[in-house]
């Protein structure tokens, strides 16, 4: 097996897909320019939509989950109880109800938010039940009831999604949509090239689960005592990354996402957040099987 390139100084340098081989060393230089920030139109809620689509932009439920409320007859629509799969409605102007609660018609909102240390992932406005600030109560000037997609854990850094749009955050976070997630881990201890293989080639978790193989992995950078490393994965299994690092023997001191896709937070400082860009709105929903819709 090769050895590994000379790692760049930075120890979790702003991520760049790699495109290489097993590993390799990336060229700063040839990091992608964000696109040009531009208003945009998306979407708005108007004329006649199905009722379950209304249901997920709503952020009620996915749209299999707004069927499923549709069928037990816990929808209203302008008072009257709707069961039929192809209603359609107008969001704003037909009442729509769930278990008798007014569905409000918001634009959809999508986001990017370079999470924090020390920050809950959770869809309360101000803090958790424990006390703890969430993403939330860093939206400053975002009104709507929005929520993560996914989560990242307490200690866990870098690019989370948030939106309003159920459907949108279900069909990325679906295994048979395999959307990438990349990460820098700083791994304790130096990770010799049989740890890289496991983590490569997938591991057995503490309770049986084995991991697929990663997407990518490049070795970042070795200390004299840790390992800095860039990996891909396309699996959501919770603490997927943590857990992965405890079965090799190796626990993660140190985890940032630095891409959802091909969305980073490379031009965010820490707790800032911004609006998806046309182009990175565009991929996402290509890659969630929603073009066209």
């Amino acid at each position: 097996m090769s050895r590994r390139s000379k790692p760049p100084k930075s120890p979790a340098p702003k991520h760049k897909p790699e495109r290489g081989g097993r590993r390799g060393r990336r060229d700063p230089s040839a990091a992608a320019k964000p696109a040009p920030e531009r208003a945009r139109d998306i979407g708005e809620l108007s004329g006649e939509v199905r009722l379950q689509k209304v249901l997920a932009r709503a952020g009620v439920s996915s749209r299999r989950g707004g069927e499923a409320l549709i069928s037990a007859g816990r929808v209203k629509v302008n008072g009257q109880v709707v069961t039929a799969l192809g209603t359609k409605v107008d969001p704003l102007r037909d009442r729509i109800s769930v278990d008798n609660k007014l569905v409000e018609a918001e634009p959809p909102i999508y986001l990017v938010l370079n999470k924090p240390d020390g920050i809950v992932c959770s869809a309360e406005k101000k803090v958790d039940d424990r006390g703890r600030a969430t993403v939330i109560s860093l939206l400053r000037g975002i009104d709507a009831r929005v929520f993560p997609v996914g989560r990242l854990d307490y200690h866990t850094r870098g690019v989370l999604l948030i939106t309003n749009d159920g459907d949108f955050a279900s069909r990325l976070l679906h295994p048979r949509n395999k959307v990438p997630k990349t990460y820098h881990a700083k791994f304790q201890g130096r990770l010799d090239n049989e740890a890289i293989d496991r983590l490569r080639a997938g591991v057995t978790l503490e309770d049986g689960t084995v991991t697929r193989p990663v997407d990518e992995l490049l070795v970042i950078r070795d200390t004299e005592t840790n390992t800095w490393v860039q990996l891909t994965i396309s699996q959501g299994l919770n603490r997927q990354i943590r857990r992965m690092g405890e079965a090799i023997g190796h626990p993660v001191l140190k985890l940032i996402r630095v891409a959802f896709a091909d969305v980073t937070a490379d031009d965010l400082p820490e707790g800032q957040f911004r609006r998806l860009r046309e182009t990175e709105l565009g991929d996402l929903r290509t890659r969630a099987g929603l073009s066209g819709t």
